[in-house]
């Protein structure tokens, strides 16, 4: 029996990881207040507004893992769409939009809701 036991825990620490969310994987809330949402699967992480002005919008995609993503970001309220990147740490989310290769940058951060 406890071996039974033994090779249940085992197994169960070599699984858990392999089913835990990514960091960007949840709601954040920007400084504004609008609530974004980023799920997907695999690497790639996409993010829809919940509310506000722009409720049901994408703001772009992300692939990676762990506290670093890249992808696009879209500006909404300008219609147009950048390089970005996302870093994930803690509760704490710096959501980049780039322009020019990444010579220019504008990043904000977003709290883990």
């Amino acid at each position: 029996m406890m071996k039974l036991i033994s090779a249940a825990i085992v197994i169960s620490a070599f699984a858990a990881p392999a089913f835990a969310a990514e960091p960007i994987e949840g709601t954040w809330k920007r400084s504004n207040g609008t609530l974004i949402q980023y799920s997907g699967s695999g690497d790639k992480f996409c993010g829809t507004v919940l509310n506000n002005e722009y409720k049901g919008k994408s703001i772009g995609c992300m692939s990676g893992k762990g506290a670093d993503y890249k992808g696009t970001v879209n500006k909404l309220d300008e219609g147009k769409t950048y390089s970005g990147k996302a870093h994930v740490e803690g509760k704490t989310m710096t959501l980049s939009g780039c322009a020019l290769g990444g010579l220019i940058c504008k990043s904000e951060s977003l709290a883990r809701q």
